[in-house]
């Protein structure tokens, strides 16, 4: 008997099941900008007119593992906004509108069911971003991964008038900093946070406790926040002085501030708030020391802007009406002339663990 590619694990059924249920989820993101349907080979999307020199920003990433909550408690339906988010918030920091998203799902046995509810909240997440979802690549590559398991990986591109891309060259003494709160643990530091929740503490995803709104796997599949129309509501408010953002991601404000700061600044973090419930859990149950904390979570502030001093309560308001909760987080100030910036905490509520 003659060998066919289902046997040899590929479904081509399943594949173009899913693919008739995820054309109009990726439809429904259509913008302006797109020329083509999804079903072709490539994506087409032309660029906005009104700037003078369009730049192109592009990022990529993935959900990391996060991904094993999802496959713990059989919920595939966020996972995809946390996807978007990844790289979408990476391309708003230089000032960059997005344009379209891409995706791609691998997994050994292709179930319809769950590519669907992947692929929907990647959806949901690019009409977040008020960007397209102009395609992707769907793999199914039997004996690659464990059952029931898939992997992801993202792609975003926007536009931003040269003229006006954010970053460290606009930041100067004086800039006031205001933290914009993140939806929990976002999509970094799952490999520590299981590590403590699942390994130290024993505990199930379905585990009841005291100060957390609703169940474990409620709280770290919590989707990542995604900040595109925060800034669009920072950018007409402040113009000009908006000077810097910052996606507070891996590595914390230790390691992602420096990366919008000149040399010879420091960044004085003097009004630092009390962490999200989950974070404490996380260094109570370790323990995990403050430093690593710090260098490993966001601990409640998913992104920060820089913008100048006399712009601080504009900023602060044009974010709280954008549904945002942002305070004055800490101010540039001078540092060592010709030396990377140093990111210092003063007076932060958390240097106790309670």
């Amino acid at each position: 008997m003659a060998i066919t590619y289902r046997q040899a694990g590929v479904d081509i059924e399943e594949a173009n099941t899913l693919i008739d249920r995820i054309k109009p989820l990726a439809m429904a993101t259509k913008t302006q900008h797109v020329l083509e349907g999804i079903g072709g080979f490539a994506g087409l999307c032309s660029l906005p007119g009104g700037m003078a020199e369009p730049t192109l920003v592009s990022g990529t990433d993935g959900v990391g593992t996060k991904l094993k909550v999802a496959f713990a408690t059989g919920r595939h339906d966020t996972i995809g906004q946390d996807l978007v988010a990844m790289c979408i918030n990476d391309i708003i920091t230089t000032g960059a509108t997005p344009l379209f998203f891409l995706d791609y799902f691998g997994t050994g046995h292709l179930s319809a069911d769950v590519g669907a509810a992947v692929v929907k909240g990647i959806a949901d997440g690019c009409q977040l971003s008020e960007c397209a979802l102009l395609g992707g690549e769907t793999a199914e590559l039997p004996g690659m991964y464990a059952d029931g398991e898939y992997d992801l990986a993202g792609f975003a591109v926007g536009v931003v008038d040269k003229a006006k891309i954010l970053g460290a060259d606009r930041v100067q003494v004086g800039d006031v900093l205001i933290g914009i709160g993140s939806t929990g643990i976002h999509s970094n530091g799952y490999s520590l946070a299981r590590r403590v929740l699942e390994g130290e503490m024993k505990l199930e995803m379905d585990a009841q406790l005291d100060g957390l709104e609703g169940t474990l796997g409620d709280v770290l599949l919590t989707p990542t926040r995604i900040y595109v129309k925060a800034v669009k509501k920072l950018q007409a408010a402040l113009g000009d002085s908006l000077h810097a953002l910052c996606h507070n991601t891996g590595g914390g404000l230790v390691e992602n501030l420096p990366r919008v700061l000149p040399e010879g600044v420091d960044a004085l973090l003097d009004g630092l708030q009390p962490w999200p419930e989950i974070f404490r859990v996380i260094r109570r149950g370790g323990p995990v020391e403050l430093d690593e904390m710090r260098r490993t979570f966001n601990l409640g502030v998913g992104m920060v802007a820089l913008v100048g001093a006399e712009e601080a309560d504009e900023a602060i308001k044009a974010l709280s009406a954008a549904g945002e909760k942002a305070w004055r987080l800490g101010s540039i100030v001078e540092g060592n002339e010709g030396e990377p910036a140093a990111i210092a905490y003063h007076n932060d509520p958390e240097e106790s663990p309670s």
